[in-house]
């Protein structure tokens, strides 16, 4: 390189202390997730045994999802052979399956109800709401909460005997004659899950609805009011278009950890005794890697590639819905033009 004197000038390059500064974070990343990633793949292919593997090849996912028209290739560890183990898992996986889906929606669907409310009612200018960082702080503070924190206060609320706090009043009060089982009821025990893990994620929900309604430019709220729009027509036809991409993050974000929840339906219970109807598939995953009579590391693996597979679809679907049809219209017009 010379400069206007007709010196050569050695240029220095800093981009390889760069690439230096940035290589820890590769180095974890493939050590904690490319190869646990690839692993698991590897592993869903193998036999069930703790000590011996045999390959088994797509078996342990017909097991997990036709169980009972599955060819048998191989046998537990006990040695036993047949349908009887694989119509088990079969089952056990669409049970826990369905589990993991009700649990979400469930969850999902009043959260972000709630959220938006509250950000659309935090961020308007015309409300004159006062102490809003405090109701914000209010909001957070449940999702700094550890879970198992959660869990354990809830089921000492909501225990199923006559002593715990919940069901103590509603007798003395006598609006029930017998304890409602809130821990191991089916419908009870699902519900409360779902109610925990929306107190627990609203307000994380809410503040990041309301950074995207803040980015929204206040001059179009402005000319909506000039032009006789109500606060419930702004809202629908301004806040809710322009938070799309929010909106996206939000959903799938949720949705991933919905569906690999795995902390409050696990430690929801009573003492030892677990709830079969909060099972989610990371706790039925859990179950099986870590069993101490039997591990089923091939089942546990097939589960976890399925739920990863799952997670892809519903993400891919949810990206595919937030498409701008008009841009979508444009790029095909400007391809049958090249064509």
């Amino acid at each position: 390189m010379a400069n206007t004197s007709g010196k050569r000038v050695r240029s220095i390059s800093y981009a390889k202390y760069g690439y230096l500064f940035i290589l820890p974070f590769f180095v974890i990343y493939i050590v904690f997730q490319i190869y646990p990633l690839f692993n698991t793949f590897y592993l869903s292919t193998q036999s069930n045994g703790s000590t011996q593997t045999e390959f088994v090849g797509i078996d342990n996912f017909k097991a997990l999802l036709i169980g009972e028209n599955a060819t048998i290739s191989h046998g537990d560890n006990a040695g036993n052979k047949g349908g009887r183990a694989w119509k088990a898992a079969n089952g056990d996986f669409k049970r826990v399956m369905g589990n993991t889906l009700l649990l979400w929606v469930g969850n999902f669907i009043p959260q972000i109800i709630i959220s938006l409310v509250l950000a659309a009612w935090f961020t308007n200018s015309l409300l004159k709401i006062k102490g809003k960082s405090v109701y914000k702080i209010l909001m957070y503070l449940p999702n700094i909460i550890t879970a198992a924190s959660s869990a354990a206060l809830f089921v000492m609320l909501f225990s199923g005997t006559e002593f715990g706090a919940i069901n103590n009043l509603l007798l003395k009060w006598g609006w029930i004659s017998d304890p409602i089982p809130f821990v191991t009821g089916v419908s009870q025990s699902r519900v409360m899950i779902m109610i925990i893990q929306t107190w627990m994620w609203y307000g994380n929900t809410t503040i990041m609805l309301m950074s995207g309604i803040m980015g929204i430019n206040g001059s179009l709220f402005e000319a909506a009011s000039i032009d006789g729009a109500t606060m419930t027509q702004q809202f629908f036809r301004i806040t809710l278009p322009l938070l799309r991409p929010i909106l996206l993050y939000t959903v799938v974000t949720s949705m991933i950890g919905g569906l690999q929840m795995f902390d409050m339906p696990y430690l929801y219970r009573s003492g030892t005794q677990f709830t079969r109807h909060v099972e989610t598939v990371a706790v039925y995953i859990y179950n099986h890697f870590h069993s101490a009579l039997s591990p089923n590391y091939g089942y546990s693996a097939a589960a976890s590639v399925l739920l990863f597979v799952l997670t892809a679809i519903l993400g891919a679907f949810a990206f595919a819905m937030n498409r701008d049809k008009d841009q979508k219209h444009l790029k095909r017009k400007k391809q049958n033009k090249l064509l």
